[in-house]
């Protein structure tokens, strides 16, 4: 597989047509300010050593050298091949509801955006730890298998919208569930599953699908996020909030009780989310606790730099064009290695 490292380089070959084309110009030029002298051959007569030729090489020999090194700094990269690599840490879940109540703004921003924050500054803090997420609302599905790639779980969690699930509700239970199946073969790292929710509309049997993961070792985080005080839910592009059928705002409520269900269900704890750091630094505490065992990761090596041939070519070049000057040599030019030796 080829690739460039930094292919935002290779905008600069567009320096080459632009200076061919200054090139040209400037040559045409100076064609005409030697015609203002006189007859061009007479001209000629008198600039004996001048070479018309040998200005045009030395300049394609210099576009040349030029593109090689802008194809050097965008690194030519070539072949990969994959390695497992040995970790020891610990494999995390995450759910995060993504229900339109998450859009309430009880917290800064809204409840949905307070939780990517918390789950942002928590992947930052892991280093050879496994993390997976699923999303849920009335139904639920894993957006991210569980992995070491951070970059990746980080980009995944900033596209997440409401808007991925059309099915509204909290399926804490689904979501659970899928968790637990999203965490592969057993092996003997601490595993948990970080639980990001309001509770509100709780439909299935969370409490049921908290004790089997407690009795597959699993240990269930709960994050409350919102205000049991609740707040009203935007409707997305308008000013207006959601409503009932008569007509009345809605607002929505944390489910602080549920929570707490859960988190003791599924051996674990509970903590409310708020504009503070509080419940970030909760998590660490309680995921360093976790056993740490020796984890298998597949992951690729790095591509294999192919720069040093281009940027060789290069300096080769510039060492031909160094040579070669730009009128005749006049000793060189008296040298002739064909003429035939006088009887």
């Amino acid at each position: 597989m080829f690739r460039f490292a930094n292919i935002e380089m290779l905008w600069l070959l567009i320096l080459i047509p632009v200076s061919i084309v200054a090139f040209i110009l400037y040559t045409r030029r100076k064609r005409r300010q030697l015609e203002t002298f006189g007859d061009p051959t007479l001209v000629a007569q008198l600039m004996p050593d001048a070479s018309t030729q040998r200005p045009i090489i030395k300049f394609a020999l210099l576009q040349l050298a030029l593109a090689l090194l802008i194809v050097a700094a965008a690194r030519p990269q070539y072949g990969q091949k994959s390695e497992t690599i040995h970790r020891q840490g610990i494999e995390a879940m995450i759910a995060l509801d993504i229900s339109n109540s998450m859009l309430a703004e009880d917290v800064a921003p809204n409840r949905l955006d307070r939780a990517k924050q918390v789950l942002s500054k928590l992947i930052d803090q892991m280093v050879d730890d496994k993390i997976g997420l699923v999303v849920f609302a009335g139904e639920s599905y894993v957006q991210l298998p569980i992995t070491c790639d951070y970059v990746s779980a980080k980009m995944f969690l900033n596209t997440i919208t409401p808007d991925l699930i059309k099915t509204q509700g909290t399926a804490i239970g689904s979501a659970i569930q899928t968790c637990i199946h999203g965490f592969g073969e057993p092996n003997e790292a601490g595993r948990c599953i970080i639980l990001i929710t309001d509770g509100e509309n709780h439909e299935d049997d969370a409490e049921a699908a908290a004790e089997q993961a407690k009795e597959a070792g699993i240990q269930i985080f709960v994050v409350g996020i919102g205000k049991t005080d609740g707040a009203p839910i935007p409707v997305p592009g308008t000013s207006d909030y959601k409503k009932d059928r008569e007509g009345n705002v809605v607002v929505s409520r944390l489910n602080e009780d549920m929570c707490k269900t859960i988190a003791q269900a599924g051996k674990g704890m509970y903590v409310h989310c708020d504009n503070t750091n509080t419940a970030t630094k909760a998590l660490q505490k309680e995921m360093h606790k976790l056993a740490t065992s020796e984890i298998e990761t597949e992951v690729f090596s790095d591509y294999n730099e192919q720069y040093q041939t281009f940027a060789l070519l290069a300096l080769l070049i510039l060492v031909v064009e160094f040579f070669i000057f730009a009128r005749q040599n006049h000793v060189l030019a008296k040298l002739d290695i064909f003429k035939e030796k006088q009887a």
